[in-house]
């Protein structure tokens, strides 16, 4: 039986993108193949976990329509047979934040694709993914034109957040001019962090 090693499993409010406001229970996995200096995973971190306590740690929070699976990368440990139980498991709609860099299982139900090689400890590994249901990248002022192969329904900007309020808001107006300037995409934010929750 595969045990997987989860760093987190909690119910809260999606705080970024697409779903951003929507109750949602997150299971987090501890280990990525890259090390972004901007990651919020402490890696070292994890409880082994098997697929059947993973599904009934997530049923502890019923009403949440959405389960999201995010790291560290998931994408290095799961498959279409791990999705297809938290399927059946748990009847919620199944979906991923992924660095790209690796191909997913077919039958995920929303792919959030956030690519992580324009940065310093992103560039390891570079991104295959060439659709998604939604892009989302974290902006430092790099070239946007590098993302156009992508093929997405949404595109989304996000500022990295800094615990640094002056270099925070520096890089929310670079964000917001960076839209203003592109409009094809829109401004993420991370309201998990201005509400106070996780």
């Amino acid at each position: 039986m595969n045990a997987y090693k989860i760093n987190e499993i909690f119910h809260s409010l999606q705080g970024e993108g697409f779903h951003s406001g929507t109750p949602a229970v997150f299971v987090r996995f501890s280990g990525c193949n890259l090390r972004c200096e901007f990651c919020d995973t402490q890696h070292q971190q994890g409880t082994k976990m098997s697929l059947q306590t993973i599904v009934s740690e997530v049923n502890k929070y019923p009403t949440a329509p959405l389960l999201v699976l995010t790291g560290g990368e998931p994408s290095l440990f799961i498959d279409e047979e791990f999705v297809s139980a938290l399927k059946t498991g748990t009847g919620k709609m199944i979906a991923i934040e992924t660095n790209g860099t690796r191909e997913l299982p077919q039958n995920i139900d929303w792919v959030t694709l956030s690519p992580k090689s324009a940065f310093a400890g992103g560039e390891a590994e570079y991104c295959v993914l060439t659709r998604c249901d939604e892009l989302k990248v974290v902006y430092l002022g790099q070239d946007l034109s590098q993302y156009d192969m992508i093929e997405t329904a949404h595109r989304f900007l996000q500022p990295c957040y800094s615990p640094d309020a002056t270099l925070r808001q520096q890089q929310m107006q670079t964000c917001v001019e960076a839209v203003l300037s592109h409009p094809q995409w829109r401004l993420s934010l991370q309201i998990h962090r201005y509400l106070g929750i996780r």
